[in-house]
């Protein structure tokens, strides 16, 4: 796939994630996927592969919400490569708005995601989400 269909497969996973159907985003990745939030924080770090990023991080994380969705405000797309400016609505389970912007760069390999680079306020998560167990 080229980056014109790889940007186009982005902004439809964006679409249902801003309805609330983060699934839309599981169902993208593949078996070899690595969720990657780099930098010296308390959630740096990468989980990989797929099963582990699904088990160790995103359910873990999505537990800490009553509600969730992420919508993108700007998709661009060059070879294998699409990165995403999104902001995330939500609220935690003890009550906390979670207001949140990122910067996602997205690696796609035969129509599937291998790689996913989150930059986030990361203070934003400190103070508000638990961090999942490594």
């Amino acid at each position: 796939m080229g980056a014109a269909e790889n940007k186009k497969q982005i902004e439809q996973i964006f679409e249902q994630m801003a309805t609330g159907n983060v699934g839309a985003l599981r169902e993208a990745m593949a078996d070899d996927f690595h969720w990657v939030l780099p930098g010296d924080w308390s959630w740096s770090g990468s989980w990989g592969p797929k099963s582990t990023a699904l088990r160790g991080l995103l359910r873990p994380l999505m537990a800490q919400f009553t509600d969730y969705r992420c919508e993108a405000d700007l998709v661009i797309a060059e070879d294998d490569r699409v990165v995403v400016q999104a902001r995330g609505h939500g609220t935690t389970t003890r009550g906390e708005q979670y207001e949140q912007t990122y910067c996602f760069v997205l690696r796609m390999a035969d129509g599937k995601i291998t790689e996913l680079v989150e930059h986030c306020d990361t203070a934003l998560v400190e103070r508000v989400l638990e961090r999942p167990a490594a």
